[in-house]
């Protein structure tokens, strides 16, 4: 081997990584974040000098008639900056600080907090007063809230720039938790890598050694295979998919801990092609007298309360769909095949956060239907399969799996 070698090598290494930072300039690259609640981080939120936060002028002081706020407005970017370091408690000495994030969330999470986030509440705030705040902070008139607020420490001006800061969260929204994009730089670095020693290969001016130039084409062409055939087999599928629902329900309370039959909320999916969304009046068949919970308070209750008297449906997510093209009837394998819900959507009744538990692939259904024991006693395969049933009475068989009853036929599925 030449003594120039290791300066090649160097050389090429070098161009590569150049080659590869002015693509990568052109991505947002970004990557996962830890989805917590920050402690003692500020999630800053970019201010203008010029901006000013109408508040209403005069403000009441709750239970204190004769004296009022006179609020001014709050309009430097300086004073917005300290409004968002009382928020996050980064103002005062431990001791005394007020850390609203510690239970009201300003980034968007993928676990279940039962407190509101911080958003919800400022747009629940938005058009009240300071003295309204005010009241909810110090002098709270609910159970739950009394207890983790007891104690705060709040100046009048600490509120106002509190409620300063909140008007101007209620219109940025919660931070959105940012995407993975780990094989996108895999396949960019892989392709270049690729066209750089294709060009030399061709043009022999870095490696003399082909060993070294089929290594680093194999490597990633492997790479940009893998990558590719692995995000289009899963292109469409949607396991883990857990959104934010318009109410904080938890599957682990009511179907885990009060141990709630999943047919009585979803009392369809023994007769009908979907198990269906709750109305709101079999919600309230039990919140009629239960309006206070133990984790959340009266807040998540009250919005299932609330939309029931308005008449208005709670605008539920759904989480498991399947394409357009693929026929799926509950009834049919809730009433004739006998599953428990478990079989498809995992162990709901430890869920507090619903998510999809399977993704749902044809694989997966075939899979099932070729390994699952159909109960023949049951009356819909005695009458429509009776020739298995009279097989497995006579001893003939001993078991007869889903897919030999129509599992893999392609006109039950794709009709």
């Amino acid at each position: 081997m030449s003594s120039s070698f290791p300066v090649k090598i160097a050389r090429f290494l070098y161009a590569a990584i150049l080659l590869t930072g002015n693509v990568l300039s052109a991505f947002p690259v970004v990557f996962q974040e830890v989805d917590t609640i920050p402690v003692k981080t500020v999630d800053t939120i970019p201010v203008k000098t010029s901006d000013t936060i109408p508040i209403k002028t005069i403000d009441t002081i709750p239970g204190k008639t004769e004296d009022t706020i006179t609020v001014r407005t709050v309009s430097h970017a300086e004073e917005l900056i300290r409004a968002e370091r009382l928020f996050h408690g980064l103002a005062y000495p431990p001791e005394r600080s007020v850390n609203c994030v510690e239970c009201h969330n300003t980034r968007q999470l993928d676990t279940l907090n039962w407190n509101p986030d911080a958003v919800e509440i400022s747009r629940s705030y938005l058009d009240k007063s300071t003295a309204d705040l005010t009241r909810v902070l110090l002098k709270p008139a609910g159970k739950k809230m009394a207890e983790v607020h007891k104690g705060f420490q709040l100046t009048t001006e600490d509120i106002v720039l509190i409620k300063a800061y909140m008007d101007r969260l209620a219109g940025t929204g919660l931070k959105e938790r940012k995407p993975v994009i780990t094989n996108l730089v895999l396949l960019i670095i892989a392709f270049i890598l690729f066209l750089i020693t294709t060009a030399d290969l061709i043009l022999r001016k870095i490696f003399k050694s082909r060993k070294l130039n089929a290594l680093i084409l194999i490597a990633s062409t492997i790479t940009i295979t893998w990558i590719l055939v692995v995000n289009a087999i899963g292109f469409g599928r949607s396991r883990g998919y857990s959104p934010d629902q318009p109410v904080k329900f938890s599957h682990k309370v009511h179907s885990g801990q009060n141990q709630t039959d999943c047919n009585y909320c979803h009392y369809s999916a023994r007769s009908s092609k979907t198990a269906g969304i709750p109305p709101g009046n079999v919600c309230m068949n039990c919140h009629l007298l239960v309006r206070t919970g133990t984790r959340s308070g009266v807040t998540e209750i009250n919005k299932v309360i609330s939309a029931y008297d308005s008449g208005t449906p709670v605008e539920w997510i759904r989480i498991y769909r399947l394409p357009d093209f693929v026929f799926f009837s509950h009834a049919q394998h809730v009433t004739a095949g006998g599953l428990t819900c478990e079989a498809c959507h995992g162990d709901v009744k430890s869920m507090d956060r619903l998510y999809q538990e399977t993704d749902l692939s044809m694989g997966w259904c075939i899979k099932c239907h070729d390994t699952r024991k159909v109960n023949l006693n049951n009356e819909y395969y005695k009458t429509y399969f009776s020739r298995f049933y009279n097989d497995l009475q006579a001893g003939r068989i001993d078991s007869v799996m889903a897919g030999v009853t129509g599992g893999r036929d392609c006109g039950n599925c794709h009709y």
